[in-house]
């Protein structure tokens, strides 16, 4: 499961870029390093190897990538001897874990699977068996949808659909998070 950080274009008024950046990721990085059966993953580009640094657990894997898109987390995975990985954004950070897990879930009898990003552009995360299919777009996470997947295979059911969430884009997201999920992102609101 790798944690893809990207940046984020916002920041709630009050509180400085920088931190919510690291705050958004620390919850997701948190949230990924909690789950059973799963081995979490940082993805960055390499302006970005302060931020994982920062957020990592340890023993944690940091892949440094060309770019921030979906193609090349994968590549890493696989390049790790992964047989399957799942590739999530980092402004989710009230994300449930249930929902990592019916990410994963559909690989066992596909090849890939989506989840898309509640109201709005964009996925939560992709999953893909490893190696990745050919077939499969390196894809923006922030602008991609679910349909960009299913018109790049080469049959409908080779993905899968998960359910999506919400994430966290602008101001007019706040209202909908679980600060209880979220502590991290939440205490620096309180603090902003």
């Amino acid at each position: 499961m790798i944690a893809l950080l990207t940046p984020v274009p916002w920041a709630p008024p009050g509180v400085e870029p920088a931190t919510w950046r690291a705050a958004l990721a620390e919850d997701v990085v948190d949230l990924l390093a909690a789950l059973v059966e799963v081995e979490p993953a940082i993805a960055v580009t390499e302006a970005d190897r302060d931020l994982a640094a920062a957020v990592r657990w340890p023993r944690m894997p940091v892949y440094a990538l060309p770019h921030a898109t979906l193609r090349p987390a994968l590549t890493a995975a696989a390049e790790d001897g992964y047989e399957q990985a799942a590739v999530v954004v980092a402004d989710a950070p009230d994300l449930p874990g249930l929902l990592v897990a019916k990410l994963l879930r559909p690989l066992s009898t596909r090849a890939v699977a989506v989840a898309p990003a509640l109201g709005g552009p964009g996925l939560l995360g992709v999953a893909a068996r490893l190696p990745a299919p050919d077939w499969l777009p390196d894809l923006d996470l922030d602008s991609a949808t679910p349909m960009d997947l299913t018109r790049a295979a080469p049959r409908r059911a080779l993905v899968a659909t998960a359910p999506g969430w919400r994430r966290l884009r602008g101001p007019g997201d706040l209202p909908g998070l679980d600060r209880e999920a979220a502590p991290i992102t939440s205490g620096v609101l309180t603090a902003g």
